[in-house]
C-alpha cells in the first residue's frame, strides 16, 4: 500500500516566504495539525537573480490549455490569473471557493491569534455549504498553475532572449560588414587621389613643356575647359 505524500513532499518549492517570515517578524505557534503546512510554506522565497539550482529547483510544470504570454512591459492583472488557472482546467467553481475562503482570511483583525480565525473561517465556511477539503485542493491547484505559469514565463523569456540574442549577433555582423566597407572605401579614394595625382604629373610636365602662358591662352578660349579660379 502506498503511503501517504506529505503536504512538503507534493508542494514544495511552490510557496513563497513571506517578509516577515524571513525577518524573524511576529512568532506563530502553529498547532500539529498546520505543521506540516508551516514546513512546507517556509522554503527560500523565489528569487529574480540568481535562480535555482537544478538540483533544488520546482519540478518543470506545463499547463494544459492555453496559457497566456506576456509581452515585453506588460504587467500581469487579475484576468491574466484567471487564464492561467483556466488553462490550468481550475473551474469558476474552484476558483470561487478559494476567493471565498481569501476573502475572509482578509476580513480578520490582523491581531485576532491563529486559531481565532481559523474558528471563524471554517464556521463560516461550513455555513457557505463548502468543504474544507475542496479549498484546500482547489487552493493547492492555483498555486501549481502559478508556478506553471512562472515557468511558462521563464521559458518564453528565455526564448525572446535567445531569438534578440541572434538578431544582434546577426546586426553586428552587418555593421561589421558595413564598417569594413567604409573602410575600404575610404582607402580606395586615397589610393587614387595618389594615382590620379602621379597621372596629372606626367601631363604637366607636358604643359609646363609649354610655358604658363599657352596654357592658360588656351584655358581660356576652348569651350571645354574650365579655367581653375581660387577660393
Amino acid at each position: 500500500m502506498p503511503t501517504k505524500k506529505k503536504l512538503g513532499d507534493t508542494v514544495l518549492g511552490w510557496f513563497v516566504v513571506r517578509e516577515e517570515d524571513e525577518d524573524g517578524g511576529a512568532e506563530s505557534t502553529p498547532d500539529v495539525e498546520h505543521e506540516e503546512v508551516a514546513q512546507a510554506v517556509a522554503v527560500p522565497r523565489r528569487r529574480t537573480a540568481p535562480p535555482p539550482p537544478p538540483a533544488t529547483a520546482p519540478a518543470s510544470i506545463r499547463l494544459p490549455g492555453d496559457v497566456p504570454n506576456m509581452t515585453a512591459g506588460a504587467k500581469p492583472t487579475a484576468g491574466t490569473f484567471t487564464e492561467v488557472f483556466r488553462a490550468a482546467h481550475i473551474s469558476d467553481q474552484e476558483q470561487e471557493r478559494v476567493a471565498k475562503a481569501t476573502a475572509l482570511l482578509q476580513s480578520l483583525p490582523a491581531s485576532a491569534s491563529h486559531e481565532v480565525k481559523k474558528q471563524v473561517v471554517e464556521a463560516s465556511l461550513i455555513a457557505f455549504g463548502i468543504p474544507i477539503d475542496q479549498i484546500i485542493e482547489g487552493g493547492a491547484q492555483e498555486i501549481q498553475a502559478l508556478e506553471a505559469y512562472i515557468q511558462h514565463g521563464e521559458r518564453h523569456t528565455q526564448e525572446v532572449l535567445g531569438d534578440a540574442k541572434r538578431r544582434i549577433e546577426k546586426l553586428t555582423g552587418e555593421i561589421n560588414e558595413i564598417r569594413k566597407l567604409m573602410e575600404l572605401q575610404v582607402t580606395t579614394q586615397q589610393e587614387l587621389i595618389a594615382a590620379s595625382n602621379q597621372e596629372k604629373l606626367k601631363v604637366q610636365q607636358v604643359l609646363e613643356f609649354f610655358g604658363q602662358e599657352a596654357v592658360a591662352r588656351v584655358v581660356q578660349a576652348s569651350p571645354k575647359l574650365v579655367e581653375p579660379k581660387g577660393d
